[in-house]
């Protein structure tokens, strides 16, 4: 899961980084309003975390600007700003969801995973692909009898995979949704992933599309 972070506050911002990436997620961090201007555009995103207090611009009108330009990602605003009519306004201009700082992280995630369920037409945690099961929530992959918490970077790899079953997807676009800005990503890292595994579920689990990429099978 790729998300967009926009968070001027150098502590908080870090702190959700390292958090988020601990799940599996890949985090891109901007901290003012014109690169949040600029990130948001980017459609690759499955969620946007947007603070409303930043340099340069004020999220309520990114968050306005970018829903009438047709930016559809999932927003969930993450504030100190506490009264009703803040709250009003952010949910009228196009956020899905407002959330009061400090909150824990844990209810961040799971307000993030509800959002991303609504936006899919969703209802539980759980992706499926044919015999192959992947809960959100646990990261437990489960196919052909056998089921294990993935590692971070495994469970990421197969949620972009499973996301979607049927669709191939390339080594870019892979790299693209489990490593986040100014990472560092070898070479062989997707294939040192996948052979992992497919070690663990089978050979057949993730088929890959010679010259194109890799995909999940829906049956």
């Amino acid at each position: 899961m790729r998300v967009l972070l926009v968070e001027d506050d150098a502590m908080i911002g870090e702190g959700l980084v390292a958090a988020l990436a601990a799940e599996g997620m890949s985090v891109d961090w901007v901290r003012d309003g014109t690169h949040a201007e600029v990130a948001l555009r980017d459609s690759g995103y499955s969620i946007a975390l947007l603070d409303l207090g930043l340099p340069g611009s004020d999220g309520l009108d990114l968050l306005k600007a970018a829903r009438q330009q047709g930016v559809e990602t999932p927003v969930l605003i993450i504030t100190a700003r506490d009264g009703l009519d803040n709250r009003v306004a952010g949910l009228d201009l196009g956020a899905d969801d407002y959330l009061v700082k400090p909150f824990e992280t844990r209810e961040l995630q799971a307000r993030m995973r509800a959002l991303i369920r609504r936006r899919a037409g969703r209802a539980i945690s759980v992706l499926v692909a044919g015999r192959t099961e992947l809960n959100t929530e646990t990261h437990e992959l489960s196919r052909g009898g056998v089921a294990e918490v993935l590692p971070a970077r495994e469970y990421a790899l197969m949620h972009a995979l499973i996301e979607r079953p049927g669709r191939i997807l390339s080594r870019s676009q892979i790299e693209e949704r489990i490593y986040g800005w100014g990472e560092e990503v070898e070479s062989n890292a997707v294939d040192v992933l996948i052979h992992s595994i497919r070690r663990k579920f089978g050979k057949d689990l993730i088929f890959n599309v010679r010259g194109a990429g890799w995909m999940v099978r829906t049956s």
